[in-house]
């Protein structure tokens, strides 16, 4: 069967010293000098600094809290405060009412003076009202002339609080309770009320007190943010570092000691060092072993020219088919080397085989195929070296075998590596003679066309992308079995 390879140039493989994009740019919010540090340009894509976007995360996270944990704590310390306020005019109430007594003519009267003093200084602040339905008024010395208007509706046994206007330039706080004295059918109404203005300059006092420590709290937290970003990015500004050297000073591995959080990312970057060191001396040993296979055809054709040999024209074909035979070989090698490093390879391994037995059964008509398997597996394998590979096997067991080929696909779907099984009812070959038939140029059979090549380029193929090829006997065809390994590609 021809072969399916196409001479395409060998995959040039990245230099192990590439510094990874924006590994710097982690670092710091500007990141400038991180990008220039990796020899990476203005136009490199990123995705901003990681910096950045944790110190924002964290000032948003303390914003947030500080600002809600603040109303939060105002309200509270507004509702104290008030709530002390309150009992100061409850006690106050509390006290004209344990005094109060019915007088002869059904008033009111204190059986003993309240004893703060302001309430007898005229606009003090403090005020006391006693009123009743069809009474008079008996306010307190420091109403002077004002009165105090009760609530609409009445306040029971218990005290009702609540903030009044009724005096323009003074708000108050009024402390109500509705009482019936004994010895007297009238319901009396106990006001008692103290200006808002102390109340107030104690709230303004506490949330200024509030605002200026959460302003110092917020800043404090921020700076720490800050200071924890740094730190805790300070393991990728050392694999920046690392990298920096191994760019300039030619260290293949990255050995700083990290933390464990960053230590998997070093090994998979190591591992793509050596990777890539890996196809870079693929690549010199490919270029090496073609010019050392082309180095003696060379000399041969220049030899022959130098000495006007009679049959040079014998001897350039001759030479010139080894020569391309060498080329053809190096390529396939390193065209699957290259596709390999991509690691998205993938292939069906029953559509390839499908598509080969149909082009090799045109060739050999009178050859019996039978293909079988269970599923669809897929392969890590790009189709065009599948291809090659099957095409090479089963062509082969059609040319030298007795005109039956059998073809088993993952006769065990359960095993790491997918088995493909192809056996023909040829003469086979000999133990001994098994080992050199993979080598460059090998042919058991001379009598039938050849170069010797397929069965190497196999070889080399499925071992560069992780397989491996076996010979055996064929149990149930008597001639040679091929067992083909190849790796399964993963799922999508």
């Amino acid at each position: 069967m021809a072969s399916v390879i196409a001479s395409t140039t060998p995959t040039k493989p990245r230099a192990s010293n590439a510094s990874p994009d924006g590994a710097g740019q982690a670092v710091t919010p500007g990141g400038a000098a991180d990008e220039q540090a990796l020899g990476a340009g203005p136009g490199t894509p990123h995705t901003g600094s990681l910096a950045r976007r944790m110190i924002l995360i964290a000032a948003g996270w303390i914003s947030i809290l500080l600002l809600v944990g603040g109303v939060a704590l105002d309200r509270t310390l507004t509702s104290l405060v008030t709530r002390q306020f309150d009992e100061q005019l409850g006690y106050v109430l509390t006290a004209m009412i344990g005094s109060a007594e019915i007088g002869p003519e059904g008033e009111v009267y204190f059986n003993r003076p309240l004893g703060d003093q302001r309430f007898l200084e005229p606009n003090s602040g403090f005020y006391w009202q006693i009123s009743a339905e069809g009474q008079e008024d008996w306010p307190s010395r420091s109403l002077w002339d004002r009165r105090l208007e009760p609530s609409e509706e009445p306040a029971g046994s218990e005290p009702k609080h609540y903030d009044s206007d009724q005096f323009e330039d003074e708000p108050l706080r009024v402390a109500e309770r509705t009482i019936r004295l004994p010895g007297s059918d009238t319901e009396w109404r106990f006001l008692v009320a103290g200006s808002r203005k102390e109340l107030d300059e104690q709230i303004e006092e506490q949330r200024s007190i509030l605002a200026w420590s959460f302003a110092v709290l917020g800043i404090g937290l921020f700076l720490i943010a800050i200071l924890q970003t740094w730190y805790g990015l300070s393991p990728l500004r050392r694999i920046r570092k690392a990298i920096a050297r191994i760019r300039t000073t030619g260290r293949a591995r990255v050995t700083d000691p990290l933390p464990l959080e960053v230590q998997p990312m070093v090994e998979e970057l190591n591992a793509l060092l050596a990777h890539s060191e890996k196809q870079a001396e693929e690549a010199r040993t490919h270029a090496g072993n073609l010019a050392h296979a082309l180095k003696t055809p060379l000399t041969v054709l220049t030899n022959a020219a130098h000495a006007h040999s009679p049959d040079l024209d014998e001897t350039v074909l001759r030479e010139a088919s080894v020569m391309r035979r060498q080329v053809d070989h190096h390529l396939a090698r390193a065209r699957a080397a290259g596709r390999r490093a991509t690691g998205l390879a993938r292939a069906d391994v029953m559509e390839s085989a499908e598509a080969v037995e149909r082009a090799v059964g045109r060739l050999y008509p009178d050859v019996r195929f039978d293909l079988d398997g269970t599923g669809r597996p897929r392969v890590a394998l790009e189709r065009q070296d599948l291809d090659e590979i099957l095409g090479n096997l089963i062509e082969n067991a059609a040319k030298y075998g007795g005109g039956s080929v059998f073809v088993t696909v993952d006769p065990e779907p359960g095993a790491e590596l997918c088995t493909i099984w192809i056996e023909d009812d040829g003469a086979g070959i000999s133990e001994a003679d098994r080992p050199r038939i993979f080598s460059r140029g090998a042919r058991l059979d001379t009598e039938k066309p050849g170069t010797g090549l397929g069965l190497a380029i196999v070889r080399d193929v499925v071992e560069i992308y992780g397989g491996a090829v076996e010979l055996d006997e064929s149990e149930d065809l008597g001639g040679l079995l091929v067992r083909l390994k190849l790796p399964r590609a993963n799922a999508p």
